[in-house]
């Protein structure tokens, strides 16, 4: 398919109750509003497209940049596009999950990440910590850099009341993330969860909460799932 046949199709999914969603939680236009489902009725005919994930990443359309997360390919993609996603990725289910799912899948994201969690544009930083999180549940535990996870959870409890915004909330995801899915550090990772207890993150009008990270982690010990690994971070 060419960028001008999938934009013609995004626009024929446009949904204005997804799009009055997506603007509540940060999105801007343009965007047609296009469900997830809908989102992946393309992705299916298209599987994977590098240069067509790229070229409709460009467009700067919230949709066509979602839906260029899902059909890129994590083998071609490079670290001077992972870095142009994270710069443009301007909401966070860009920045969060989009950039973070790709970043993770492909061979660059843990250095990348360990860059951009120093940033001082929240976006970025937030990308950060979500590329790590997502790097802990897609890595076998022996590929993993343990004792630099480590050190990053140690950060949390020094960092995270300051951080901006986005970033506390992805640091909280980051506590979570590991206490599930790297079994030598569920319990230090619990134990960083009980000393930041209820993270404060404004999340403006919506109705969305932030997970309590001793809650969240219990919940997957309680289902014997710690160390349990995604085949793909994107969904």
């Amino acid at each position: 398919m060419t960028v001008t046949e999938v934009m013609d199709e995004l626009k024929s999914y446009s949904n204005e109750n997804t799009k009055k969603i997506g603007l509540k939680h940060g999105a801007k236009e343009p965007l047609f509003g296009v469900k997830v489902q809908d989102l992946k009725k393309i992705q299916k005919k298209v599987k994977k497209d590098y240069q067509l994930s790229l070229d409709l990443y460009d467009t700067g359309n919230s949709d066509a940049m979602y839906l260029a997360g899902l059909i890129t390919d994590e083998g071609k993609i490079t670290k001077k596009d992972l870095n142009k996603w994270v710069k443009k990725a301007y909401w966070y289910m860009l920045s969060e999950y989009t950039v973070a799912w790709i970043a993770s899948e492909s061979k660059h994201g843990y250095d990348l990440a360990l860059k951009w969690i120093e940033s001082d544009k929240e976006g970025i930083a937030a990308a950060g910590w979500a590329t790590l999180s997502c790097c802990s549940t897609l890595k076998q535990d022996e590929d993993l850099d343990i004792t630099n996870y480590k050190k990053l959870l140690n950060r949390i409890p020094k960092e995270i009341d300051k951080a901006p915004n986005r970033v506390r909330y992805t640091m909280n995801g980051f506590v979570i993330a590991v206490g599930a899915s790297i079994t030598g550090l569920t319990k230090q990772a619990m134990k960083i969860a009980e000393k930041i207890g209820k993270v404060e993150v404004n999340m403006g009008s919506t109705s969305c909460k932030v997970p309590l990270a001793t809650e969240s982690i219990q919940k997957i010990i309680d289902k014997e799932r710690v160390g349990k690994k995604r085949k793909t971070a994107r969904c």
